[in-house]
């Protein structure tokens, strides 16, 4: 039984984000490289699903929410069924609260 990692438009916009910031501030090699890093990181849950974390901050929803951390950044996800959702990826150098306040 073969998982898919699946991303949400929420957390395709935030890994956007996440580029365009990077070239703005560094390169676009640096953005690139970074970007890639994240969604690489991603990969590994097709094999593991449940490699990740649970994610403290939502540990009172019905659903499992996990997460990874690559860098700087925290990717976090849920598993249904076959599918391993990627909800949002979050820049662990902001307030806790901002990724309470998502949408997940």
């Amino acid at each position: 039984m073969e998982v898919i990692v699946l991303w949400t438009d929420a957390a395709i916009e935030d890994l956007q984000g996440i580029h365009d910031y990077l070239y703005s501030v560094a390169s676009l090699k640096i953005a690139n490289k970074i970007t890639n890093s994240i969604v690489d990181k991603t990969l590994l849950l097709e094999k593991n699903p449940k490699i990740g974390q649970i994610e403290e901050l939502f540990k009172h929803r019905k659903e499992e929410i996990r997460y990874i951390v690559d860098g700087n950044y925290k990717i976090v996800y849920l598993i249904n069924d076959n599918n391993v959702i990627v909800a949002t990826v979050f820049d662990c150098r902001q307030n806790p609260s901002k990724l309470e306040n998502k949408k997940i």
